[in-house]
Parts: C-alpha cells; structure tokens; sequence
C-alpha cells in the first residue's frame, strides 16, 4: 500500500483470526543501534525493526564512520555494527526525516563527536521541540543551538562532555532524559543526570534506556527518582536481541477485541517491557472501556484506544495526554477531528483532553469517511481499526505507515481484511 494513494476498508463481518508476529520495537531497535555505535567492537542486533525510522538511524551511523549492514529475516531484520567507541563528524549534514529517536538520541551523541554536525529532518521534524534537550547539552559544556527550538540542530563537539551534572525539563519527553544518559557513558568522569520536577512523559521509556545500555556494558545508578549518575565507562559490542513492538501490538490486539477474533502475536503482553503493553489490560474491558484514561505513561496507544472507544459502550475522556501534541503531528486534534469525520460529535477536545463519545451502535451504518492521516503512522493505523466495523472507511497516505510498521497493510489482509486501494 505505500505507493497507493488511498486504501478502503472492508468490514470483514467475522472474528480475525490467525498468527501475525508484530515486528521489532521501534523505540528499542534505535537505542541499540546507537549504542552499538558508540560501543567498541562488532555488535549483532536480533529482531530488530527494518523501517523509515530505523533507517535513519542506521543511515546516519554510516555517515559518522560506523560500518553498519542489515540482514532480514522472518523474524526481523539482524543489524551488524562495528563500533570503535568512537563517531566522526560527518560530511554534510545528517537528515533524520521525522525519527524523533534518532533526532533527539544522535543530538546528545553528537556532543562526543570531535567536529561539526548538523541534524535536520522533514518539515514535519522542523516544528518538533527540542529546546529542554539543547538548554541540557549547554549546560553540560556543549557548543549546540536549535535556533527555533526545533530542529535543524547544530552540535559543535569536542568528544567529551565539559561540565558533570545536568537538571532537565522532561515534561515533553522521556527522549531527552534518554539521549542525555545514553551519551553520558562515553564522558570523561560519572554525570550526573536530574529531572526539574518528577513530572516525564512516558517514563517507561527511561526504563528501555538503562536496560539496554547496561547490556552494552554501561554502569547507571538511579539514585532517586528523579536522578541518575552515569560511570564513564563507554559501552562495548554484544549481541542484542530486541523484542517485538508493543505499539505496534496494540493494532493487533484492538482489532481482536473489535471482530471477537483470535490473534496469536507469539508474546504474551506480560512478556513485554514497553510502556505501551500496559494498554491490553484496558482493551480487554471492552466494550466497557472505563470512563477515564490516563495516557500519560502509554501514550503512543492513546490513538489505538480512541479508535477503540468509538465503539465502546460508554464516553471515554483521555487525560495526561498533552504531549501526543508535539508528535508527528498533534495527535489529540488529529483523532479528535478524525472520529469526528465518521460521525459528527463522536469525539472532541476539551483543553488538553480528548473525549470519545462511543457508540455501540456506529458499526450498522454506513458513513464514508476519507480519513486525512497528517504524514502520522499512528493516525492511519488507528483509524483503519475503525473500518473493521463501520463501512466506508478510507485511509488517506496509508504508505506513511512505513514510519514503524512496514507490513501493516500485509498483516490485516493476512487476517482476512479486505483492502480496496485508489
């Protein structure tokens, strides 16, 4: 479907069922590959997720000097990186399309580089914010300036971090915490890292971080809630095994509860350790979503919820979700304006909240809806969950879902999905 401008869905009418093994996590694949980038000596990363976003950071690692090779496979694609422990300055500057990891993560990495290097993106990646994470690398000694507070980024490096303790706004984004404390093992003495405040979107994620950087080699001590104190002890090559995407799971399990079908993903949703995993528990109350979500510690399932909610049994308001606002695009007014499309007053925002009214009966009639998608993967694979049921739903750009899932549209018709496309 990348190539087709438009894709239609058909209500499958029956239970989904079969075996789809989602592909590797995104957020996990892009934290291995750069420390496999920073690491000395080879490194082989399993399983991991083949995409745009991983792409990027694949592509940039090659031009800062490290050998990097992909390999697919049916269970994922295996990453091979000779890392020196050391990046260059590249070339010319390093585009990163719309990969917030690989933005954020290769901003604070770039401080270790003994040279110029300039991070840019797509237009989308241009209104992103990424001013808390230049405030942090200046307070840390580092020559780097956003000159809107986005991207492009410039980062002057001198291969070392010159200051040793760092506080950080990480209200918008777990990703600056993560980026500073993935670059801080290749400094010359321990960091110290400290969150202003308790308050960080997604803290799961910080989680992901200090696990795979351990498995690098690393030593991180949470001293506290809000601090961390990083040695200076670089990373070194190992094999890495990344395990499947539970965002990317989410898709899969709405449409499970949405057809009363029976999809095995080959993971238990326990197994996983991504934030977003924490959504199956709610989806298995549905019908009967409860009336108030929290978003704020799963929020890349927020849109998988809402598409969820449009059939649910009762209105569902989602809270702490104001970061979905500096996504891809700004998620809340997105779905928002989406549902709202298949019916008039299915959903809207209130403040920073998104309310979805739900409607058992929205699955009997027939509403075309052409479904705008914002150049946002998690928009166009969400609102697809919403044509399982009602009809006439047609996804605008459905390619874009490239950005994590590749094989999305694959997926569905393997189920049995019948996808008409322009």
């Amino acid at each position: 479907m990348r190539s087709a401008p438009a894709v239609t869905i058909v209500p499958p009418g029956r239970p989904l069922v079969g075996a789809i093994r989602p592909p590797g996590s995104k957020s996990i694949t892009n934290r291995a590959l750069l420390l496999a980038g920073l690491a000395k000596g080879e490194s082989t990363i399993e399983g991991a997720l083949a995409s745009d976003d991983t792409r990027h950071m694949a592509e940039a690692l090659r031009r800062m000097g490290v050998p990097v090779t992909q390999a697919d496979g049916a269970d994922g694609a295996t990453f091979t990186v000779g890392g020196t422990g050391r990046l260059a300055a590249p070339d010319c500057a390093l585009f990163l399309g719309n990969a917030g990891t690989a933005m954020r993560f290769l901003t604070a990495a770039a401080a270790l580089v003994d040279g110029t290097v300039v991070l840019d993106g797509d237009a989308h990646m241009r209104k992103r914010p990424i001013g808390p994470l230049v405030a942090a690398l200046g307070a840390l000694g580092v020559d780097v300036a956003a000159t809107e507070g986005c991207p492009p980024v410039t980062v002057r490096g001198s291969g070392r971090l010159a200051a040793h303790a760092v506080t950080i706004d990480a209200g918008l984004s777990s990703q600056y915490v993560s980026a500073l404390l993935m670059a801080a093992a290749g400094s010359d003495a321990p960091v110290t890292i400290s969150l202003s405040g308790t308050k960080i979107g997604a803290r799961g994620y910080v989680d992901l971080t200090l696990a795979a950087m351990r498995a690098f080699g690393a030593e991180v001590v949470q001293e506290d809630e809000g601090r961390w104190r990083v040695e200076p002890m670089g990373y070194r090559g190992c094999t890495y095994r990344v395990e499947p995407d539970a965002s990317a799971a989410t898709y899969l399990w709405a449409a499970e509860r949405l057809t009363g079908g029976a999809i095995d993903l080959g993971v238990a949703p326990g197994a996983m350790t991504q934030p977003d995993a924490k959504a199956y528990d709610l989806m298995a109350r549905f019908p009967r979503l409860p009336p108030l979500i929290d978003g704020s510690q799963m929020q890349d399932a927020v849109p998988t919820l809402a598409a969820l909610a449009a059939f649910n049994e009762g209105p569902v308001r989602f809270v702490g979700i104001e970061n979905l606002r500096v996504k891809e695009c700004d998620r809340i007014a997105a779905m928002a304006t989406e549902l709202a499309r298949v019916k008039p007053g299915l959903a809207r925002e209130e403040g920073d909240d998104l309310v979805v009214e739900g409607d058992p009966g929205l699955a009997a009639e027939t509403r075309p809806a052409r479904i705008e998608t914002y150049c946002d993967h998690r928009i166009a694979m969400s609102m697809a969950l919403v044509g399982l049921r009602a009809p006439g739903i047609t996804i605008l750009d459905p390619g874009c879902t490239a950005k994590t899932y590749p094989l999305y549209w694959r997926d569905l018709a393997a189920l049995g999905v019948d996808l008409v496309p322009e």
